[in-house]
C-alpha cells in the first residue's frame, strides 16, 4: 500500500456518518494496491455499518449524553464492490471490507454465479454478455433539448455484444395490439408519423401553464423548527434520529427516539438537504449535494373537536417532518419519504411519477396489454412493488410482532343478544415467516414490547403497523419475475435480526435468476421471533 493510500482526517467520525471523500479514496487505494491494474471498475464504496452488538451500546450511551472515548468507537469500515479481470481474462466480481484506519482488508469475497448468475443468450456460453437498447426518436424542431424523449417510441430493439461492441441482431416489435400489423404485414410503414409530441416542459406546452391560479406561498419567517448537528443528527418535536445514505437504499433512518425512548434501530426502503459522496468507475470519490431533502409540511387537520354546549371549536394542524429523496430511472421518478408527526407517528410513503413506459402502436388500434396514452404510444400493464425494512426497537431491542384482528361475536342470549358485538383478537407471531393484509378483519400488525407496560392502558407498550392491502405480484410462481422477487409473496414478513441482512430481494439482484439470501430465505430459517430482536419487512405495490 505504502504511498498509494490516501491519508485520513484524524477527526473521529460518528459510527453512522457516511464515508468522506478521503475515506472513499483510502478504500479505493487499498483495493488497487491489492489487485493492481486488474481492477477495471469500482461499483460502490459504502460505509460498512458496525454490527449491532457494537453499535447499540454506543447509541444508548450517546442518547444518555455519555459519549465513549475515541478509542472505544467501533472500527471504521468500508465495503467496496468492484470488478477484476482474472489471469484467464475472465471478469470477476468482488466485495471487500476495508478497515480505514489500518488499511487492512478484513473481508475479500469473490461473488460467484450462485449469487449473481449472468443473463446470456445461450446459457451454455458464459463468456457472452448482451445488452438490449430501447429506442426512441426525439422531435428536435423546437430546438429545446428537453423535448419529450419518450413521445416517439421506435418498434425495434438492437442487441449488442458487450465485449465486441457489435450489434448482433435487431428485434422487431409488434405494433398492432389485437391486430398485429407486423405479423400480417399491414403495419404502418411510417412508424412515428402518427405519434404526437406530448410535451411536458412549460415552454413547449401548446397553451402554456395554467394562468388562473393565484400564488400559494409556504414560508417560515423564523426558519425551520428542526436542527441538524454532527453531520447527520436530526432533532424535531421530541424526535431524534440520524440520517444516512447509500446508493442501494437511498436515505436510511437510524436510532429513532421519541422523548428519549427508542422506537426504531434502523429503517430504509430497502427545506434542508444532506450531501452524499459517490464514486466513479475509477473509484474517485466526489460529493453530490442535495441528495436528501429535509423539510416541514402542513398536512391538514391533526385533530378537531367542537364543544356543542358552548360552541367553541379547538383544532390543531397535522405538522410533519419529512425526510425525502427522489430517484430518476430513465423515464420514471420514484419519491420516497419518511414522515414524522407530532403525535409520535411515522409514515413511510412511496410514490411513482415521471413518464410512463411506452411502446409504439399503430394508429387507431388498441391492445389488451395496455392503454394508448398518446397518439402512437401505448403504456403497457405492469407492476411496481417496493419493500420497506423496519428494525424496530420499541423501548428496547426485544420485541414481539402481534397480528391484531376484529371479528364478530356470534349472537347468543348470554354474550351478544343484540348481535352487534365484536371482539379484538391478538395472535403473537412465534416463528419467522410471511403474512398478508386482511382488510376484512381490519388486520393490523402490532410491534409490542412484552417487557414494558403502558401505565395508562395497562397493556404492553406497542406501535401499530398498517400494511397496505395492495395486490401482490401477478407473475406466475415459476416465472423468472416471481423467482427473482419471492419477497412479493406476502405483504409482511417477520424475521429474526441478523447483521448485514438488509435487502428483501437479496444482496445481488442484478441479472439474477432467483432471489438468493433475501427475506424469503431468512424466513425459511423458522427461527423464534417472540420477545427477541426482530425485523419487520413490508412489500407494497404501485401500478
Amino acid at each position: 500500500m505504502g504511498d498509494m493510500v490516501t491519508p485520513l482526517d484524524r477527526r473521529v467520525p460518528h459510527p453512522l456518518e457516511q464515508l468522506s471523500i478521503g475515506e472513499c479514496n483510502t478504500a479505493r487505494d487499498v483495493i488497487l494496491s491489492t489487485h493492481g491494474v486488474s481492477v477495471i471498475d469500482f461499483r460502490t464504496i459504502n460505509l460498512e455499518e458496525p454490527p449491532k452488538s457494537l453499535l447499540q451500546p454506543f447509541l444508548d450511551l450517546e442518547a444518555e449524553g455519555r459519549i465513549p472515548k475515541p478509542d472505544a468507537y467501533p472500527p471504521r469500515l468500508a465495503r467496496v464492490a468492484y470488478d477484476v479481470i482474472s489471469e484467464n481474462k475472465v471478469f470477476e466480481f468482488y466485495e471487500s471490507v476495508v478497515e480505514l484506519v489500518t488499511g487492512a482488508v478484513k473481508v475479500k469475497e469473490l461473488i460467484d454465479a450462485s449469487h449473481q448468475a449472468p443473463l446470456v443468450m445461450d446459457p451454455d456460453d458464459e463468456d457472452k454478455r448482451y445488452f438490449q437498447g430501447l429506442c426512441f426518436a426525439q422531435d428536435k424542431r423546437s430546438g429545446n433539448p428537453d423535448s419529450n424523449f419518450y413521445a416517439y417510441p421506435l418498434p425495434l430493439i438492437p442487441v449488442m455484444d458487450a465485449r465486441t461492441k457489435e450489434i448482433v441482431r435487431i428485434d422487431r416489435l409488434g405494433t398492432g395490439g389485437k391486430q398485429d400489423g407486423l405479423a400480417k404485414g399491414t403495419h404502418n410503414k411510417e412508424i412515428i408519423k402518427h405519434c404526437k409530441g406530448a410535451e411536458y416542459v412549460p415552454e413547449l406546452l401548446e397553451n402554456g401553464s395554467r394562468k388562473d391560479l393565484k400564488p400559494l406561498d409556504v414560508i417560515q419567517p423564523d426558519g425551520p423548527s428542526f436542527t441538524v448537528t454532527d453531520e447527520s443528527l436530526v432533532e424535531w418535536q421530541k424526535w431524534r434520529f440520524r440520517v444516512g445514505f447509500n446508493p442501494r437504499e437511498g436515505a436510511t433512518i437510524h436510532d429513532v427516539r421519541y422523548e428519549g425512548r427508542s422506537i426504531v434501530y434502523r429503517m430504509a426502503i430497502s427545506e434542508m438537504y444532506f450531501d452524499s459522496v459517490n464514486v466513479a468507475a475509477d473509484g474517485t470519490a466526489t460529493e453530490q449535494p442535495n441528495i436528501v431533502c429535509l423539510h416541514e409540511q402542513d398536512n391538514g387537520i391533526g385533530w378537531k373537536h367542537t364543544n356543542w354546549r358552548t360552541g367553541r371549536a379547538v383544532v390543531t394542524r397535522h405538522r410533519e417532518l419529512v425526510v425525502q429523496f427522489i430517484i430518476t430511472l430513465a423515464n420514471y421518478e420514484y419519491i420516497f419519504a419518511y414522515k414524522f408527526d407530532q403525535a409520535g407517528g411515522i409514515v413511510v410513503e412511496t410514490r411513482a411519477t415521471g413518464i410512463v413506459s411506452v411502446v409504439n402502436i399503430d394508429e387507431g388500434k388498441t391492445s389488451m396489454y395496455g392503454n394508448v396514452v398518446s397518439p402512437g404510444a401505448m403504456a403497457q400493464n405492469h407492476q411496481h412493488i417496493f419493500a420497506v425494512r423496519v428494525d424496530p426497537a420499541i423501548d428496547g431491542p426485544n420485541n414481539t410482532i402481534v397480528l391484531e384482528e376484529s371479528h364478530p361475536v356470534p349472537t347468543s342470549s348470554d354474550r351478544n343478544p343484540a348481535g352487534n358485538l365484536y371482539e379484538v383478537r391478538q395472535t403473537p407471531i412465534k416463528e419467522s415467516g410471511g403474512h398478508d393484509a386482511a382488510p376484512e378483519h381490519n388486520r393490523i400488525v402490532r410491534i409490542m414490547n412484552p417487557n414494558k407496560t403502558n401505565p395508562i392502558s395497562g397493556k404492553p407498550v406497542s406501535y401499530k403497523f398498517k400494511p397496505p392491502p395492495t395486490q401482490k405480484l401477478l407473475a406466475q410462481p415459476g416465472s423468472i419475475q416471481a423467482r427473482r422477487a419471492t419477497f412479493t409473496q406476502h405483504h409482511v414478513w417477520v424475521t429474526k435480526y441478523k447483521d448485514n441482512e438488509l435487502y428483501a430481494g437479496g444482496r445481488y439482484t442484478l441479472q439474477s435468476r432467483d432471489e438468493v439470501d433475501g427475506v424469503a430465505d431468512a424466513a425459511k430459517r423458522a427461527e423464534n421471533v417472540e420477545n427477541t430482536d426482530v425485523v419487520l419487512w413490508s412489500s407494497e405495490k404501485s401500478e
